[in-house]
């Protein structure tokens, strides 16, 4: 019996191998996008999230044995840090008010939202993840948290260095250009998973750029639609854009626009696995 009998429909999933350690099973999560707050899809593997990327050429089939994959699609699996993904709901969950600095609250309650039960999977690392943006009261045998500003600036500082430094090390060119032009891009990068309001505008605050400095520069992402309990294929995908026409000469910002780009890209990796302890 070939392996490709039963199946209707095949796709192309790069991921990273589950090894013999865990259970070895990856679950697809339907969450928010930190950025655009629409929904998309996460695949959760040995405590590790992943983001999906969604890759198709104009025309294009795999060749699996002797099987066609009709459908040309790359899908891309990478690893994103879990505190840009559960930012957004902390910050909706803390009910701030002006000056008040909101509620504290348990891990189960913040994470239970309408419509997503994907964030419940999150529990496992939950705590882990969000102990060095939040302040944590122990009452009894219960934690409750509540996310602190300073902290996630911190964190988030932290994280342009380690970006600003791998832009350096990805690229040589980036040490001959302005070190606020660089420290712009690695903004402009992180903007990928941050809101405007008020992160990203604290953010370049605390760097003293100007906000639009901040995200001149952001890829555009578009969120392909899905619906409940569709397939891999189906399924609410990042697609990144090249935002460019291929055959039209750039020059000047859109040159280097498009080189922001490319190198974002290439540099995610290093970006989303950085250490959180490091901070």
């Amino acid at each position: 019996m070939a392996w490709s009998e039963g199946i209707d429909e095949a796709r192309i999933l790069v991921a990273p191998d589950p090894g013999t350690e865990g259970y070895g099973i990856g679950r697809l999560l339907s969450l928010c996008h930190p950025k655009s707050g629409n929904r998309a899809c996460y695949l959760f593997l040995n405590g590790a999230l992943q983001e999906l990327h969604w890759f198709k050429r104009s025309y294009g089939s795999w060749f699996l044995g002797d099987y066609v994959c009709e459908d040309g699609c790359l899908y891309i699996a990478t690893p994103v840090d879990p505190v840009f993904i559960m930012l957004p709901i902390f910050e909706e969950a803390r009910m701030k008010k002006g000056d008040d600095p909101g509620k504290f609250r348990q891990l189960d309650e913040i994470l239970f939202i309408n419509g997503y039960p994907g964030y419940q999977h999150l529990l496992s690392i939950a705590e882990n993840a969000m102990q060095i943006v939040c302040e944590i009261k122990v009452i009894g045998s219960s934690k409750f948290f509540r996310l602190d500003d300073l902290k996630v600036i911190a964190w988030l500082y932290y994280k342009v260095l380690q970006l600003k430094q791998a832009l350096l090390t990805l690229d040589k060119k980036y040490a001959a250009q302005d070190e606020r032009d660089t420290l712009s891009d690695a903004v402009s990068i992180l903007g990928e998973y941050l809101k405007d309001e008020p992160w990203l505008k604290l953010l370049c605050n605390h760097l003293k750029l100007n906000s639009q400095e901040g995200i001149r520069n952001t890829p555009d992402i578009e969120i392909l639609p899905s619906a409940p309990g569709s397939s891999l294929g189906s399924s609410t995908l990042l697609q990144e854009k090249c935002g460019y026409d291929k055959k039209t000469a750039r020059t000047g910002k859109q040159a280097k626009k498009a080189k922001l780009e490319t190198d974002s890209r290439n540099i995610k990796d290093m970006f989303r696995i950085a250490s959180r302890r490091g901070s």
